[in-house]
């Protein structure tokens, strides 16, 4: 038996008794011995009001109208199942079962009070470590200050060297933000329970250091696996964490998405790991789009949005894609997001007129011709299945009656004649043989 299923029998046994008593509740009823001498004694009493009988009492208890079911929330899901429609829907659970278990059965007791000593005294000595790392911040902010107010003629070096300094002052200050609340548990509570503020350093420090972990990899085994580098970009590595969601289920990267899923569109969640705000174009293009003509692949663009605002938290943004002939391989349905410079928003009609024909886009091109860098990445895949002539007629794409196939590529060489014991007794007057050999490759049956 689990710790889990341990903490939580306590509380299903009480549950279990309550049900047990509301099942056997009913009145009582006389025996036959009572029941006559209850006629002889009140013969000349009025007769009192009829008693309903036993079933009837029952049947009012097993009609009371069921409790309503609790909503599924982070903090309350226990079971397995729970927990699984919970990280399909992008909301993980809140800290661990056994945690989530004992905060339903314990009272609400705030974090930093907990009644443990050697918890307390881990506390305070956190907390005199925070404390010196807050005079050591407070002190860098002062140099700062002074030699931001120090002429540049005055600076041994001149404006160059005192720009530097600045530099790895401030970049050492960022550092010291963190260092500030990297120990504090109830920091990394509320980042474990998502509750995290992500226009602070230390929250985004903490994220970027889970992303770095199992996701990046991931990500980058895509990139390599389904060859987006080089067919894509030359080179490529992901700054930006980048999640997607069909229908509010979080797909993973390189999934093969059904196409009655895929018709709706997908929302985006970006979430950055540098401050400041910024403006960003969402590009989603098809790199596997068959050619009959050329008998080769070219690339499509679905989707294209510019000057999209984000800042350092998350945010969404609804993409679309519908076309995949029947008989080609898996199309690769990569969705990126680049950044453009700081200040520079494209022209939206220069846009329309350079890529209004969809056909043949290049993302390289587009990067360098509107000087953007990418910095997230993901991607899904798409294939012929038997919603995707429905959803192709609903929207009015041509093609669905089209399927590829691979042409037969016939071997040059001569043809053989046939060898061995059998081919050479063909003859008639091996006549009475012929049933023995009824299947020789390259001889005709008879």
């Amino acid at each position: 038996m689990s710790t889990c299923q341990r903490v939580a029998r306590p509380i299903s046994r009480s549950m279990r008794q309550d049900r047990v008593v509301l099942s056997f509740t009913r009145t009582f009823s006389q025996s036959a011995a009572r029941k006559e001498e209850a006629t002889t004694t009140t013969t000349n009493t009025p007769p009192a009001a009829q008693v309903p009988p036993p079933s009837s009492t029952a049947a009012d208890v097993t009609k009371e109208a069921p409790a309503s079911q609790p909503k599924l929330t982070p903090d309350t899901a226990t079971q397995y199942w729970e927990e699984i429609r919970l990280f399909k829907k992008g909301t993980p659970p809140v800290g661990s079962r056994r945690r989530r278990v004992a905060m339903q059965t314990s009272e609400n007791v705030p974090f930093e009070q907990m009644p443990y000593q050697c918890f307390q005294e881990a506390r305070r000595v956190l907390q005199e470590d925070r404390k010196e790392k807050l005079q050591a911040l407070a002190s860098e902010i002062a140099k700062v200050k002074r030699l931001e107010a120090t002429p540049a003629a005055q600076y041994p070096g001149g404006e160059a060297k005192r720009n530097m300094r600045l530099e790895s002052m401030n970049k050492w200050i960022e550092e010291l933000k963190i260092l500030v609340d990297i120990n504090d548990p109830i920091v990394k509570r509320k980042f474990e329970d998502g509750l995290g503020d992500m226009d602070k350093p230390i929250y985004r420090h903490l994220a970027e250091t889970k992303w770095r972990g199992y996701p990046f990899r991931l990500i980058s085994q895509r990139i390599e696996q389904l060859n987006i580098v080089p067919d894509v970009l030359p080179k490529f590595e992901p700054t930006v964490d980048v999640q997607m969601f069909f229908r509010q289920r979080k797909t993973g990267p390189g999934e093969i998405i059904n196409s009655r899923i895929s018709e709706k569109p997908p929302s985006l969640k970006v979430q950055v790991f540098n401050p400041g705000e910024r403006l960003v174009s969402v590009v989603v293009m098809d790199s596997d789009v068959p050619n009959a003509e050329t008998d080769s692949f070219e690339r499509r663009c679905h989707y294209l949005a510019a000057n999209q605002g984000q800042q350092g938290n998350a945010a969404g943004r609804s993409l679309a894609a519908r076309f995949r002939p029947k008989g080609c391989p898996y199309h690769r349905m990569s969705i990126w997001i680049l950044e453009q410079k700081p200040g520079q928003a494209l022209d939206l009609a220069k846009l329309k007129e350079l890529y209004s024909g969809r056909d043949g886009f290049s993302l390289k091109s587009f990067k360098d011709k509107f000087t953007l860098s990418p910095v997230g990445f993901n991607i899904f895949r798409s294939v012929w299945d038997e919603g995707t002539a429905g959803v192709m007629e609903r929207w009015g794409i041509p093609g669905a009656d089209v399927e590829f196939k691979h042409a037969r590529v016939y071997s040059l060489k001569g043809e053989k004649k046939a060898r061995g014991w059998e081919a050479k007794r063909q003859k008639p007057k091996y006549k009475s043989l012929w049933k023995y050999t009824k299947r020789i490759r390259g001889m005709p049956r008879r």
